[in-house]
This record gives structure tokens, sequence and C-alpha cells, in this order.
């Protein structure tokens, strides 16, 4: 099971680490977490220079992508040589957008017809492309989910584990990086902010609604 990260140019480190660190808290075999990039180094938005750990196309293998945020969003979808190798199918594959990365998924005609969440400084971009955007930090509609706010990496995170292994696991996850004496509390919030989009919870939506 393999889980790529995309992570550009000018990323935020937060949206892209907070992601790898709760994602990695799942210890199975075969399971693999990246940070795909389309090169083999980049820089953070802060100077943080990391390595790639995949490429773009390795990501467009994956059973599940979450595409990150940062500076130079608005530059990377107006350049082909980044954009003609993000290539993903929502119907076989799970697709995150964090903050700015909704603007990736607006732009590669994933969004149609899906409202999204996002940051409050990508909004009219996203709004420009034809996406409605949510007052929410997380929503999600099948296979394809984003997330607004830099903290709340932690959703996207926990939806992809709740959909490749299980709520149980998403609780063994959060329970782990939680504060101390909060982490009752941010399970929960965890858990509730992603419960009403998982596939069972939308079956059983549509078959009393």
């Amino acid at each position: 099971m393999h889980i790529a990260i995309l992570t550009f140019e000018g990323f935020n480190e937060l949206d892209s680490m907070i992601a790898l660190g709760i994602l990695n808290r799942i210890r199975r075999p075969g399971w693999r977490v990246s940070l795909a990039c389309p090169a083999p180094r980049v820089r953070s938005m802060n100077g943080v220079l990391i390595e790639a750990q995949a490429t773009l196309e390795e990501a467009a293998l994956a059973d599940a992508v979450i595409v990150g945020s940062g500076l130079l969003t608005r530059d990377i979808v107006k350049d082909p040589s980044i954009m003609d190798r993000l290539r993903f199918d929502p119907l076989r594959q799970l697709l995150g957008a964090q903050c700015s990365g909704a603007l990736i998924l607006a732009k590669l005609g994933l969004l149609n017809g899906i409202p999204a969440c996002t940051d409050l400084l990508t909004k009219p971009w996203v709004e420009e492309a034809g996406v409605t955007v949510l007052n929410q930090p997380f929503y999600a509609d099948g296979n394809l989910a984003t997330a607004g706010g830099c903290l709340a990496s932690q959703y996207l995170a926990a939806w992809v584990i709740a959909r490749l292994v299980g709520v149980e696991a998403v609780e063994a996850a959060m329970q782990y990086v939680a504060p101390v004496g909060e982490k009752e509390l941010y399970i929960q919030r965890a858990i509730s902010q992603i419960d009403r989009y998982l596939p069972q919870a939308q079956e059983m939506s549509a078959a009393t609604g």
C-alpha cells in the first residue's frame, strides 16, 4: 500500500510533514508513505531542503495521493512540465488535497461539480477555477477529499487511514501524536470530521434519505 504526498518547491512543511508523520504511525507489511517530488530535491517555503522519496510517476501508481500546498502552487498549475506528469484516477485511487493543493486538483479537472476546502489565501483562485469553496476544515466525496488550513492535514491523514485500514487504526495513530492530556479530545475531533464521509456512512445516509 503506497501513499504519496506530493511535495513541490516552496512547499508548506506543516502540510506535508504532519500527514507524513501521522500516516507513518501505521505499521503494516507493505505500508509505504513517501514524499513525491518533481525533482530529486525541493526546498520548503522556510528554506528546509528535503530529498524526494518518490517521483511524480510513482505517485500516479500509488493507492492514495495527497497533494500538498506551498507558495508556488499558482506557478505549478501553469507549468505543463509538472502538470502533465500528474495523472491520477479517482476510480482506483484515494485523492486528497491540502490547502492550495485543491487548486491543482481543480486545474486537473478532478473537482468538477465537487465543492472543496482550502485555505483563505487560495480560496479566490479555487473559486476562479469554478469550484465552490466550503467554510469548513474537511470535505470528502467518494475517493476525493480536501482540507483547509495547515493543521487540518491531520484530518486528511485520518481519512486516508480510515479508508485504507479502518477507524480503529485512526484512533491508534492519533493516540500516538496527540498532546498528553488531550488525546481523547484529538481522537474524537478527528473522527468527527471524517466519519460522515466514509463509505458506510454515506451508504446509510443514501438509504435513509
